[in-house]
């Protein structure tokens, strides 16, 4: 934009007067020399043959039009005729033109004195604009000179003015354009200090306040969901994880750092009895508090599923139905393990979850290989399990794929990653878990919510492995055995120094569990007794997979009453269908805390 004696001049306009001699049409070449120069009829006395007469209402003399002449249209006034005063002082943005290298006032509008006060024509900008100063812009005007190109910056704060509202601060965003300040005389506008030709910067701030203020409204009431679905999410995880006497197990979830980024993933950790502990982790896909409304019935469904003590691929097979009904739309990923001390090994089903990583006494990691089957709620597939060795020594963890996957690389790297870092993560388990964040690169600002759960199964020597025992017999015959189980029951308990009562309560439990298989289960039959440092449990093993229930014997009856007698007597039982074939019935007593 150049402002030439002080008035603007757009891009693709010219300056025009009035009259302009190169509108008249000169005087035919053929015309003889001395021609009349009579006017043509009905024209003005004067008027030159072939020239535009000006328009009458161009000299505002209405009374010169003939009467009986129809009257002429009113021309459009011409845009290079406005001033700088007509053109920007109209404008509701803030407007200042500056010159020189040292930014002189040449004009400031009137919306700009009413945010900043009036400002005197000639004074330099770091002198008498001390809030463009202030703002940041001037190093943006020397720039703006020294490439000529324009540059903006956003929403800028300014305390106290917004605009005729100074009761609450204004955010403008102020775009500083090159243009050309000069004049051919003396200026004509006592306003305008400029007299020879300048580089200059025009100023222009736009009101952006309401725009920012609500972007704020939008940003507070984001935040205020993201932490109600956060909120939610916290409380629908465990509170305190359930510890095992045989693993040490630790877990953590961070919700993502931008607003949109807390799911639902979630962990567990179930102690179904016997020593067995059940460990899973799931991802629900979506964001928000639906994802974590969904995640919460799940996780009480895997709770509930997991009282049944069924295989893992029995209870991905029952939340995959569920899942399909709480929400058609909404995929979650699981994987759902079992860990059984007395065979040293982790058996698991998983619902397209990422793999379980172990390692081994050794420190070697090892990828829990197949079965994976599709997410929960997609329906038609039958899951199925599979194992893998997790020994005295050995460590597993079980991550959602927020710990492993970037945009930018496939998540077979993330897992590689992962791999190296779980190899040299030593420690317990919450350290563990703090070292693979930090290995993975997990922030507070992270883009996805992570959840991590480490197990250890620690190699237990001295004292420690004085407190944790295993003693079997396999019971051959026939109602012979029920005395041989007692016996070699009260011997165990009594080589493990229990007290009298307890001793008595154990060889009592073994007699009715061992009886009740006698009587109503099939060969191979085998009692197992298992002491760790809080608890003595009791176990009998059969070939029948008909599960034994609890009922209310009639004082007539002679049988009925040996599990109301191991429901009395013991702090927990119960029973569940082992994978060859057959049921386990157990039963497990407390010891009292040294």
């Amino acid at each position: 934009m150049n402002f030439t004696r002080w008035s603007a001049r757009l891009p693709g306009t010219q300056r025009r007067g009035a009259v302009r001699p190169d509108r008249a049409a000169p005087t035919s070449a053929s015309a003889a020399p001395g021609a009349s120069a009579t006017p043509p009829p009905g024209g003005p006395p004067g008027a030159v043959p072939g020239a535009v007469p000006a328009a009458r209402a161009d000299h505002g003399d209405s009374g010169a039009a003939d009467a009986g002449s129809p009257a002429a249209p009113a021309r459009t006034p011409s845009v290079d005729a406005l001033s700088v005063h007509d053109i920007l002082g109209k404008v509701p943005a803030l407007v200042a033109v500056v010159y020189g290298p040292e930014h002189r006032i040449a004009y400031v509008n009137g919306a700009y004195a009413t945010v900043f006060g009036a400002r005197p024509p000639g004074a330099t900008a770091r002198e008498a604009l001390p809030e463009l100063d202030a703002l940041g812009l001037l190093p943006l005007m020397d720039q703006v000179l020294r490439s000529g190109r324009p540059r903006t910056v956003k929403a800028r704060r300014v305390p106290g003015g917004a605009g005729a509202d100074q009761s609450r601060d204004g955010y403008y965003t102020f775009t500083c354009t090159p243009i050309e300040v000069a004049a051919s005389g003396p200026a004509p506008d006592p306003e305008v200090a400029c007299v020879a030709p300048h580089k200059g910067v025009l100023v222009f701030g736009a009101d952006v306040t309401d725009q920012v203020e609500s972007t704020e409204r939008l940003r507070a009431s984001e935040a205020r969901q993201r932490a109600a679905a956060v909120t939610l999410q916290r409380s629908l995880l465990p509170q305190e994880l359930e510890q095992p006497d045989d693993l040490r197990v630790a877990a953590t979830y961070q919700p993502g750092g931008t607003d949109a980024a807390v799911g639902g993933d979630w962990y567990d950790v179930i102690t179904l009895g016997a020593g067995r502990t059940a460990l899973v982790i799931g991802d629900v896909m979506g964001r928000g508090v639906r994802a974590a409304a969904v995640m919460g019935q799940l996780r009480t469904a895997v709770r509930a599923y997991a009282r049944l003590d069924l295989p893992p691929h029995e209870v991905l097979q029952l939340l995959d139905g569920l899942a399909a009904e709480i929400d058609a739309s909404q995929i979650a990923t699981c994987v759902y393990a079992v860990h059984d001390p007395n065979e040293g090994r982790l058996v698991y089903s998983s619902a397209g979850h990422l793999p379980i990583l172990v390692r081994d006494a050794e420190g070697t990691v090892h990828r829990a290989a197949e079965p994976t089957g599709p997410p929960l709620g997609t329906g038609g597939w039958l899951h199925t399990s599979g194992s893998v060795p997790l020994g005295p020594g050995s460590s597993a963890v079980l991550y959602t794929d927020g710990l492993v996957e970037r945009r930018d690389k496939d998540i077979d790297h993330g897992v590689e990653a992962l791999e190296r870092a779980f190899a040299g993560a030593t420690g317990a388990p919450d350290i563990v878990c703090d070292r693979l964040l930090r290995a993975l690169g997990i922030t507070t600002d992270h883009d996805d919510d992570v959840a991590v759960l480490v197990l250890q199964h620690p190699a237990r020597t001295g004292h420690d492995a004085e407190l944790f025992h295993n003693a079997a017999l396999e019971l051959h015959g026939g109602t012979e055995a029920a005395p041989r189980a007692r016996a070699f029951a009260s011997g165990v308990l009594a080589s493990w120094r229990f007290s009298p009562e307890l001793h008595d309560l154990g060889v009592l439990a073994a007699s009715e569990l061992v009886a009740n298989s006698l009587q109503h289960g099939t060969p191979p039959m085998r009692l197992r007794l298992r002491r760790t440092d809080r608890r003595l449990i009791v176990e009998v093993t059969d070939g029948d997979d008909h599960l034994p229930r609890r009922r209310r014997a009639e004082p007539a009856d002679e049988a009925g009453r040996g599990i109301s007698i191991i429901a009395t007597i013991a702090s927990a039982w119960g029973s569940r269908r082992t994978p060859g074939g057959g049921k386990a019935v157990w039963c497990e007593f407390a010891l009292p805390r040294e």
